[in-house]
């Protein structure tokens, strides 16, 4: 049974990732053909694909803008690593203290409002052009929006669950653990795999504005210099390795869930 609910949820994983790059080369080509942009400027899949593979200068093309991928992921991760940690920490916080949650969620949806664009400025005074400054942007994203799922997540526990730990002596930090947080992978996940491309983003425009490095920069200085194969590139290969990352973490997800989680309904 475990093993049929993991292929089932498998394959709605792979059928999504699979949706979503026939969905993104249908609407880029309708992009181009009704917009009708100057070759010079907008580049079609055809184009993207000689510039990193087939014109004398692909070699060079792909290092550039791989090892400024790699850059860039590195940065994501650690953004995505703290974002999430530090929303399931506030999360549980707010869940087993109400007080907490009263008196800091309006703070954080105050800051949420704030354009990031003009946070961070602040946040590179404070913590550097470097790696924590990167970290902290790319945190930012995914902090938030994890944040209200994991919270949802965790209050969505079934009441008869937690009453049935509590008759038994259980505290409310056992409910959590035993019956809460289980509840709350599906949500756990589905941040998990919405924070994938918040991270990504975040890293670019920390790239962009603060560390002048990595893929963020190198699109910026691709643009300046009348490069538009390489911005388009660029930006496909990031959008490729978004929807991949966001797969792997479907499949995590698979193999959890099909062990923890609730087994899929059959009228779906």
């Amino acid at each position: 049974m475990i093993l049929v609910t993991a292929l089932v949820r498998l394959g709605r994983t792979f059928g999504s990732v699979l949706a979503s790059v026939v969905v993104i080369l249908v609407l880029w080509y309708a992009f181009l053909k009704v917009f009708d942009l100057s070759p010079l400027v907008a580049k079609s899949p055809k184009d993207v694909y000689h510039y990193l593979f087939t014109v004398p200068k692909a070699p060079d093309n792909r290092h550039a803008i791989f090892d400024a991928l790699m850059s860039t992921l590195g940065d994501a991760l650690a953004g995505y690593v703290a974002g999430t940690v530090a929303a399931i920490v506030v999360a549980v916080l707010f869940v087993l203290y109400r007080p907490v949650e009263q008196a800091f969620m309006p703070v954080a949806m105050v800051l949420r409002s704030v354009p990031l664009v003009a946070m961070t400025p602040i946040i590179t005074l404070v913590f550097g052009r470097h790696l924590a400054g990167v970290t902290v942007i790319a945190g930012i994203v995914v902090f938030f929006p994890s944040l209200v799922n994991i919270v949802f997540g965790l209050r969505s526990t079934p009441r008869a669950a937690a009453d049935l730990v509590t008759a038994y002596g259980g505290s409310s930090f056992t409910v959590l653990r035993k019956v809460a947080i289980p509840s709350a992978l599906p949500s756990l996940f589905a941040s998990a795999r919405i924070a994938v491309p918040g991270a990504i983003i975040g890293a670019l425009l920390a790239e962009w504005l603060a560390t002048g490095k990595a893929l963020g920069y190198y699109m910026q200085h691709a643009q300046q210099t009348f490069n538009y194969g390489g911005v388009w590139a660029a930006v496909i290969v990031i959008t490729a390795v978004s929807i991949a990352l966001y797969g792997v973490v479907g499949i995590i997800e698979t193999v959890v869930l099909a062990r923890y989680g609730p087994a899929p309904s059959r009228g779906k």
